[in-house]
């Protein structure tokens, strides 16, 4: 299955962005509020100046404490970004998050941001195709 794919079956409300220098308190609210475990740091909402996720927050408060929430997310963030794009395969995208460890991937077309997949949406989307695999070989063989 395509990443393209992949996109077309979430919701269409767009990728959710916080611009740079925003508190790492309001983002974590954000966070919490649409219920998403990363959010893209960008100035426009097209370019990826970064990523913000749940991990990044609690690595931060761990070594720095509450104090940090005031300051911007620009430190906190992940900055090296790993992107993809909306032909490769979810099997490469899939051994891409989990070599780097990492759960959300910024989709790109050219320079420009288009959408963002989870881990979890290419799990569902692997699922699905597993499904559809199997229902095509049983009636194979039993010969629907």
């Amino acid at each position: 299955m395509l990443v393209q794919q992949i996109l077309r079956t979430k919701s269409s409300t767009g990728v959710v962005t916080i611009r740079p220098g925003t508190r790492l308190a309001d983002a974590a609210n954000l966070l919490a509020e649409r219920k998403i475990g990363a959010v893209v740091v960008s100035p426009d909402g097209k370019r990826v100046a970064g990523i913000l996720s749940e991990r990044d927050i609690v690595r931060v408060l761990a070594t720095e404490g509450a104090a940090c929430l005031d300051g911007p997310v620009d430190g906190v963030m992940t900055a090296a970004i790993v992107t993809c794009r909306g032909d490769d395969t979810s099997d490469a995208v899939l051994a891409q998050m989990t070599e780097g460890r990492f759960r959300h991937l910024p989709v790109m077309e050219g320079e420009e941001m288009i959408g963002l997949i989870s881990i979890g949406d290419v799990v569902k989307a692997q699922l699905s195709e597993l499904s559809m695999e199997k229902m095509a070989l049983e009636g194979m063989i039993k010969g629907f």
